[in-house]
Parts: C-alpha cells; structure tokens; sequence
C-alpha cells in the first residue's frame, strides 16, 4: 500500500470489511446458501519498528483506529505527533506502522519498559487499581446538550453500520452535535475499537466536531468512559447500561456518562448539569 499521511486519512478507500460465506438456516439444513458475515483480523499497531499490541478488529479505517488508540491510550498528545502511517499485510493479519515523532516514542518505550515482566489479571498496564480511570486531568464543563435532540440521533445511528446492516454483527460509534444530527460515525466487531476509530477521527477534524458528543451502541465500559475522557470527550451517550466501574471513573474525571439511550429514554448517571432537559 502506499504511504498515508495523518492529513490524508479522512480521504482513503477502505475495504469492505465483509466476506460471504455459506451456511445453513434452521429452516432447511439440507440446502446451504450464500450469506455476509462481517470480517475479524488480528491488526497490530507498530510504533517506528516496535509492535505494541495486537488487537482483533474489522480491517477498515485502520488508520482512524491507529490515530484514536494513540490519543485514547495517552501514546501521543496531539495528532501531529504522529509522522506517517501505513497499513501492509502481515502473514497473519494486518500491520498499522506507525511513524511517531521522537519525543512521542521515548515516551513509549519508557513505558514500555515500565510494564516488562509484570503480571496482571488482565487490566492492562495498571500496577494498581487507583490508577484505572485516571484521566491526564479532570474534563472542564464546556459542553451543554439538549437530550431532545438524541432520538435523532438514535434513529440514524445505523447509517454508519453498513457491514452491520449487511451482518448484525459490527457496533458503531458516532459523533453527536448538540443539534442531534451526526457528524460522521465508525463501526467494527468490537466496540473499544469502534470507540477508538471515531476518536482518531474526531482528532483529525475541524472545530465542528469539538462540540456535542460521542454515541455507542453498546454498553458502557471503564475503558470506553477513559478513552472518552482521555480525547477531551465530555458527554457520552451508550444504547445499553454502564457497569459500576464506568459509573466512578466517569464521576472522578468529570464526564456526564448516559446510559440506556432509547428513543424517548436516558438514564444519567453521572454529571447531569451538562445536560437540558426536555
């Protein structure tokens, strides 16, 4: 593939991220037919030559997904901090090389060298538990949204799920504005993934995304509400409920977290004064 620049990314042709395959319906097991399932492939994200994780994703967007995992995992501060990305084959999945400016990747392997040779239960990188959740700092209260503009933008949150409107099986994430109509959207087989497309996104675009916020068809997770925060996102709106978790790392860094959005119902949890009520 070529080359692509962080300028650039908004402008590449992605693949289609679906297969089709044969299968067979309950209703008659004797006649297999053709049907789309959505795509699943190891991506790993390479930092100037050192691969740094290895997640499962859809293999569309990836340079979005690249940029917002940057931003969400506190990799880099600001977008210009990465140089150059390509996406190339690997013998098992795809590579997202990463071109990261040289205080960035310091900054990474000092990290990195920081977590070499401890054990976990699974939480990555953290050493203990008060440090899940811990934003660089507490989010300001800029942001005001007026929830009788979220049906809206419930109701059109599948036209950025093609592979899912073709599968059922991708989550979306999309940007709000605070008229309800959205800016653009993302979707993947895993929702941190989804999440972290459109925050790559968000960080590419103009001054129009900065205000309203962010909607996912999932549940809320402490690493959805983090990642959120991490990106400067103020309000996050989730189709389904937010765990405990979610619910104190929201309260501690500032973030107006709501659950359970359905067309005429919210459920607040946490930080309602950024919202107005209908």
């Amino acid at each position: 593939m070529n080359k692509i620049h962080p300028e650039e990314v908004q402008n590449v042709t992605c693949v289609t991220g679906s297969r089709q395959v044969t299968l067979w319906k309950r209703e008659d097991l004797q006649h297999p037919q053709p049907d789309e399932v959505a795509e699943e492939v190891p991506v790993a994200l390479v930092y100037n030559g050192i691969s740094h994780v290895v997640m499962m994703a859809s293999p569309k967007d990836l340079e979005h997904f690249a940029m917002g995992f940057s931003l969400s995992e506190g990799i880099i501060d600001h977008p210009r901090d990465i140089y150059g990305m390509e996406v190339v084959p690997s013998c098992n999945g795809l590579e997202v090389q990463v071109e990261l400016s040289s205080r960035r990747f310091m900054g990474l392997k000092e990290r990195r060298r920081a977590l070499a040779g401890r054990t976990g239960c699974g939480v990555c990188g953290v050493e203990q538990l008060n440090d899940i959740g811990k934003p660089v700092q507490p989010l300001p209260f800029t942001q005001r949204f007026d929830l009788a503009n979220l049906d809206h933008a419930l109701r059109h949150l599948s036209d950025f799920q093609p592979i899912g409107q073709l599968t059922g099986c991708t989550h979306a994430a999309a940007w709000v504005l605070p008229s309800g109509h959205l800016a653009g959207g993302h979707e993947d087989v895993g929702r941190h993934v989804a999440l972290d497309k459109l925050l790559g996104r968000r960080g590419r675009e103009d001054d129009t995304w900065k205000s309203g916020a962010a909607l996912v068809s999932s549940r809320a997770s402490y690493e959805m509400v983090q990642k959120s925060a991490m990106c400067g996102v103020e309000i996050l709106f989730a189709v389904s409920a937010a765990t405990t978790l979610a619910i104190e790392v929201a309260e501690r860094c500032n973030l107006t977290l709501v659950g359970f959005c359905k067309p005429g119902r919210a459920t607040i949890y946490t930080h309602p004064q950024r919202l107005i009520a209908e």
